[in-house]
């Protein structure tokens, strides 16, 4: 059986290298041309239809213009008088060349009387006398006074000068017709006005598609229609070029907007892109070759360098770091192996001081459970109360029974309400002890009395609260608070002895966030290190003292609800 090849990291990624890289390339280019073809025909049908529209918005003006200075000339004074007077010609002409020198299409202006007489006109009208066509239109405008009549017509004037469209209009005075008005529109202006940058051929038509005037002579078919020959596709078929059309018909007018574009241009675009993406995939796939050989070559340096580390940290090496600069994931997870191997030194270290920390607390417990000053306090107590209160001294000894039967335990987390059940007797001791000298508050939020919490919690706070309550004072007053806030679970023992003057607060403080404690006063700095290291920096002990007044010792510990081990 043959036996099956194994690639080696290196080889595995320039592989997955090329494959990976190809694959989506190939896909980009056909996405490419499928954009290309699309937006190649997406561009000449929009270029086609803006040219459409932007000539149709130009003939718009031109024709309203049009047709509502030939309206205020067939009613204006002037006209009139000049038609019934004959004089005031020169108020005619200026009125006319006021509006046609401001005009972009120009036109030629004619006045007629009903026995056909040129009363006035812009440019001679010899040729037009013997004009069957001229005097078919002044016709045409007699039969209907009181329209305005708009048609595509040919005229030649001189300097070889045409007009291809007329708007003509009746005079009329007391419902009679006396005169008649024509303005007639240069067929170069007009092409000038549908001439569009990238449009090939544009033209405007009448309603029955003869053409009024067009940028290129090869769409003019028999008697100056527009006929076009169309393909399957709907196409047109020009001068053996296939072309998109757009028409546009303008409100309100009998003109139509007609743009054509060749295809030819995208089929230049095809071209020059098939080119393109040929030479670019050529060029690629040498810089893949190259790239994937450097990416293989770095990335297994970096595996290299990991597979030691780890092997050295098998081996119990915990200063196997790795040094990886490549800026990318590689780098990111050397320097995570890295912060893991420092986190492992940290937790060993912290596990260590927290097991010593432990050895120390249970001994200082076991101190506690037999401190001699403490038992003796207690036993003096009793033989007094015996001799005077027998009920309160069996109290005593029920108390001190807890007391001690409680501190035995093993138990290193507890109830928060068997916490504090050990606190209450402690104080109905020390109560019994100092009478009226020694008053005691305690608050607890219900919510949190089956919280876990570290065993003998408080009892050196309140230790501390007793021992220097005294100093220079024969009454004491503590008050204990406990409550969840902001995801905490706050622990407050308040006394109002002497308190501490800032220098010693700022020495207490200190002495609580150093990692070594070398002086005598450990009471506090153990329960400060001990929630530290349990339950991480935002935990621990926080005091604030005023001389004269007291001192209020915070524990703050993580609190998540009633029944959860904080």
């Amino acid at each position: 059986m043959e036996q099956k090849k194994i690639r080696n990291f290196k080889e595995s990624t320039r592989h997955l290298f090329r494959l990976y890289t190809v694959i989506p390339f190939s896909i980009l280019i056909v996405l490419f041309l499928i954009f290309t073809i699309i937006n190649g025909r997406m561009n000449l049908t929009q270029k086609t239809s803006e040219a459409a529209q932007s000539i149709s918005h130009s003939m718009a003006e031109v024709f309203q213009q049009y047709n509502e200075e030939i309206n205020r000339m067939a009613v204006s004074p002037a006209v009139m008088n000049y038609m019934t007077t004959h004089l005031g010609s020169d108020k005619v002409y200026s009125e006319f060349y006021e509006f046609n020198s401001n005009q972009k299409v120009k036109s030629i202006f004619h006045i007629v009387d009903t026995n056909g007489i040129f009363r006035a006109s812009s440019d001679s009208p010899d040729a037009l006398y013997s004009n069957f066509a001229f005097s078919n239109l002044i016709n045409r405008i007699n039969q209907r006074p009181n329209e305005t009549l708009t048609e595509m017509n040919s005229f030649r004037y001189s300097h070889d000068r045409d007009t291809s469209y007329t708007f003509g209009k009746a005079i009329v005075k007391d419902k009679r017709t006396i005169g008649y008005i024509v303005y007639q529109l240069y067929e170069s202006d007009m092409q000038k006005l549908i001439f569009e940058q990238n449009n090939e051929i544009a033209m405007i038509t009448d309603e029955h598609n003869t053409i009024i005037a067009t940028t290129s002579n090869v769409t003019k078919g028999v008697l100056n229609k527009f006929s076009p020959k169309l393909d399957v596709q709907g196409h047109v078929l020009l001068n053996d070029g296939t072309y998109y059309m757009y028409s546009k018909r303008i409100p309100g007018t009998p003109i139509q907007v007609i743009t054509l574009n060749s295809y030819k241009s995208e089929q230049y675009t095809y071209y020059t892109v098939s080119v393109f993406v040929l030479a670019a995939s050529l060029l690629l796939w040498v810089i893949i070759h190259f790239l994937s050989n450097k990416m293989s070559a770095r990335n297994s340096e970096s595996i290299d360098k990991l597979v030691l580390a780890l092997a050295q940290l098998r081996e119990g090496n915990f200063n196997g770091y790795v040094d990886i600069q490549t800026d990318d994931e590689f780098e990111i997870l050397g320097d995570e192996y890295n912060a893991m191997l420092d986190r492992l030194k940290d937790l060993m270290k912290k596990n260590k001081e927290l097991s010593e920390l432990r050895t120390i607390i249970e001994v200082k417990q076991l101190q506690s459970q037999f401190h001699p000053h403490f038992i003796f306090n207690v036993l003096e107590t009793l033989r007094y109360a015996i001799k005077i209160d027998a009920n309160q001294a069996q109290d005593i000894v029920m108390i001190l029974s807890r007391l001690l039967r409680y501190s035995i335990g093993n138990d290193r987390s507890v109830q928060l309400k068997d916490d504090m059940n050990y606190v209450r007797d402690y104080l109905k001791l020390q109560h019994i002890r100092f009478n009226e000298r020694l008053e005691y508050r305690i608050s607890v939020a219900e919510e949190t009395q089956d919280i876990y919490v570290p065993k003998l919690l408080l009892q050196p706070i309140i230790e501390n609260a007793i021992k220097y309550g005294y100093q220079n004072q024969s009454n004491v007053l503590i008050e204990i608070r406990i409550y969840p806030s902001a995801g905490k679970l706050m622990l407050e023992v308040c006394d109002n002895g002497q308190g501490m003057d800032e220098e010693t607060l700022q020495n207490v403080n200190q002495l609580l966030q150093s990692q070594n404690n070398t002086t005598q006063h450990i009471g506090l700095y153990n329960v400060h290190r001990r929630l530290v290291l349990l339950y991480g920096e935002d935990s621990g002990i926080h005091i604030d003292s005023t001389q004269g007044k007291g001192t209020c010792v915070t524990l703050t510990i993580p609190y998540e609800g009633s029944g959860n081990d904080v």
